[in-house]
């Protein structure tokens, strides 16, 4: 069995650092299934690959158990394919990178770095259409080539086995957290017992992405070897976990903003806006809880206007918050803006207001793919914290964000050139503005960008 790792991140070398292997050795690890032996068959300034070869012995395995006489324990697929042995070997072998530390050169562990692994042989219980389901909702681009049976007798039809190449910009360390949890969904097999402890690796694991992956019921039940009382335990875990405090969040905010009225300022510029744009289908992107949505209500022009956010129980709150006969035009939908979605795609607008900054920075460039390749809407009008107004308030310590859960606050020059590059990338043309009382020196409390479709 063999997993590629590959990165054209300058200098791409670097990858030796992340994954604590020395490119210009050949490394083996002894496993209690077998040997593991790490390789880097390429490795230059412009790209790197590391190899992780898995040698399974199926002998080893059974040596000692009372049923080693049947012959399926001797001839099986185990020693060829991708399976939960890949998952352990990750584990080991790649294990500091796939916890997310690098002593020798911390800086990369963070970096977003165009990434692709390939899997020369991986069984997908449940065929193309599911690999795509697991792997398309994390911003994978995929390539799967379903292989024969057998290449001398092609009546016997196809395998289950595909040839998958993945490619994504993103941390190693979210790429193996990837592989460590879909690979054994897929195979729907494990080698060994299936206990309490399974959950919490589950759940570590899947920390930041598996609570709102649109298909992490089934992954918890694949993944648990279809024991339903596990499966419910981490589900349960996994929605409790998903919830963030979004009225504290947002309370924070407007108790320091309320002297400018922000809140509503925003929320009427962000509506001239959109009924300017001539738009009538609406998306609200990380709507919380819905006060955006009702603004947008009263306008007639918007036929249809549908709210997306993270958070259910913000969900709950804005349902209760719009009328019953208000859900005739409104729809709301539970999901991640880091995710591929195409229930986003087709829409003439989307409303993206107050919700970049509560992304970790290298979630950001998935943002992106997410909302201006993938859902592509005509017109985005995006709002964000202006950093340089804060030092207005005397009570926002110097140097301290507006609230504790921004991971990060622009600069007007920081926030043009984001956006700029975006317009270069996708196709946009970009038009910007203030929003709130203008400082002289400090500008607008808020920054607005409208990108449209060139």
């Amino acid at each position: 069995m063999i997993l590629t790792i590959s990165t054209t991140r300058r200098p791409a070398g670097d990858l030796g650092y992340l994954l604590h292997k020395h490119p210009d050795k050949v490394q083996a690890f002894d496993l209690n299934f077998g040997r593991a032996i790490v390789a880097y068959p390429e490795v230059s300034d412009d790209k790197c690959s590391a190899c992780l070869l898995l040698d399974v012995d199926p002998v080893g395995l059974v040596r000692g158990r009372d049923d080693a006489f049947a012959l399926g324990q001797y001839v099986n697929d185990r020693p060829y394919v991708a399976s939960s042995f890949l998952s352990v070997a990750i584990s080991r072998v790649f294990g500091t990178a796939l916890g997310g530390v690098c002593k020798t050169r911390p800086e990369l562990v963070d970096a977003a770095m165009p990434l692709e692994a390939r899997l020369e042989v991986l069984p997908v219980r449940g065929g193309e259409p599911f690999l795509r389901s697991l792997f398309e909702p994390l911003g994978y681009d995929i390539d799967a080539a379903r292989l024969t049976l057998d290449a001398q007798f092609p009546e016997w039809g196809e395998s289950p086995y595909y040839t998958v190449t993945l490619r994504r910009e993103c941390r190693l360390a979210e790429l193996l957290a990837h592989l460590y949890v879909l690979i054994p969904v897929f195979d729907g097999r494990k080698h060994y017992f299936i206990g309490d402890d399974e959950v919490e690796k589950l759940l570590a694991k899947g920390e930041g992405w598996l609570a709102t992956h649109p298909a992490k019921e089934e992954i918890a039940r694949r993944y648990l070897h279809r024991r339903p009382s596990l499966a419910k335990a981490a589900l349960a875990r996994l929605t409790s976990d998903e919830e963030p405090e979004e009225k504290p969040r947002e309370d924070a905010e407007e108790k320091l903003e309320r002297s400018l009225s922000l809140n509503a300022s925003r929320h009427a510029a962000v509506v001239d806006t959109l009924l300017a744009s001539g738009a009538a289908r609406v998306l609200d992107l990380g709507c919380g809880e819905g006060k955006l949505l009702k603004s947008l209500l009263p306008k007639r022009q918007f036929t249809e206007i549908v709210g997306v956010d993270v958070s259910t129980r913000a969900l709950e709150i804005a349902e209760r918050r719009l009328k019953p006969e208000a859900m005739k035009r409104v729809r709301l939908l539970q999901g991640s803006l880091v995710y591929r979605d195409a229930r986003l795609a087709g829409f003439d607008a989307a409303a993206v207001v107050e919700v970049i900054e509560h992304l970790d920075p290298p979630r950001l460039a998935a943002f992106e793919r997410v909302l201006f390749e993938f859902a592509r809407p005509k017109c985005v009008v995006l709002t964000t914290p202006n950093a340089e107004y804060n030092s207005v308030w005397e009570s926002l310590p110097a140097g301290k964000f507006r609230h504790a859960d921004h991971r990060f606050e622009w600069t007007r020059s920081e926030f043009e050139a984001w956006a700029n590059g975006i317009a270069e990338r996708f196709g946009y043309a970009v038009s910007f503005s203030g929003i709130g009382p203008v400082d002289e020196s400090r500008g607008a409390p808020t920054q607005m960008v409208v990108f449209t479709i060139h």
